[in-house]
């Protein structure tokens, strides 16, 4: 073999060795595994499960119900579900309650639009996120309320924006929700409704059930 061959050989092989050498536990610097254990913690999954012991039909139901709490956004994320629930019923005062959980800005016309398109006929998208809920039952829910809401490695990318996501008894994957975060007070507030995309129907409408 020749020399020019052998050379870049052994430096590779050197350089090898030194890179296990200064990967090993001995050798990393003090409090770097700690560092790690620390990061991994940050970014393990987390799911809170909040009840809601009736769904309002009103600003002042909303207003007053128990222990809500604006600058918890996995609470704010459940409530947004509870508060269109009513949209059949009364969609204009539906639509005043998202206004105050949509903050300090105005629902758009866009946005009404896109609550009116999805569930228009389709009320049975919003109980869907409650458990014990699925379409053999009509999707049909209990009080207290339950909903779980989750968080992953990713939902935080953005500062002072949060990507939960919201399980449909009806759908096979979770569905996002955008919440947005206002600094000067901490509160939390939604921004998209992308989770009201079409489940399966419930078997009451389904012709083949």
């Amino acid at each position: 073999m020749r020399i020019s061959t052998i050379l870049p050989t052994i430096l590779l092989s050197l350089w090898v060795a030194n890179a296990s050498y200064a990967l090993t536990p001995e050798h990393q610097p003090k409090g770097a595994e700690q560092a790690i254990n620390l990061s991994q913690e940050t970014t393990k999954n987390k799911t809170k499960t909040v009840e809601i012991a009736s769904l309002p039909t009103s600003m002042e139901e909303l207003q007053a119900m128990p222990g809500i709490d604006l600058k918890d956004e996995f609470q704010v994320a459940a409530i947004v579900v509870a508060v269109l629930c009513n949209y059949e019923k009364d969609p204009q005062t539906t639509l005043e309650m998202i206004d105050f959980l949509n903050g300090p800005t105005d629902v758009s016309t866009y946005t009404k639009q896109f609550i009116r398109d999805r569930l228009a006929g389709k009320q049975y998208k919003t109980f869907s996120f409650f458990l014990g809920t699925s379409p053999q039952n009509n999707y049909q829910a209990k009080a207290p309320y339950k909903i779980k809401v989750s968080s992953n490695p990713y939902s935080y990318q953005n500062e002072n924006y949060a990507t939960l996501y919201l399980q449909s008894s009806g759908a096979d994957n979770p569905r996002p929700i955008s919440l947005r975060k206002k600094p000067s007070t901490g509160q939390w507030f939604v921004v998209d409704f992308n989770f009201l995309a079409d489940i399966r129907i419930p078997v009451e409408q389904d012709e083949w059930y």
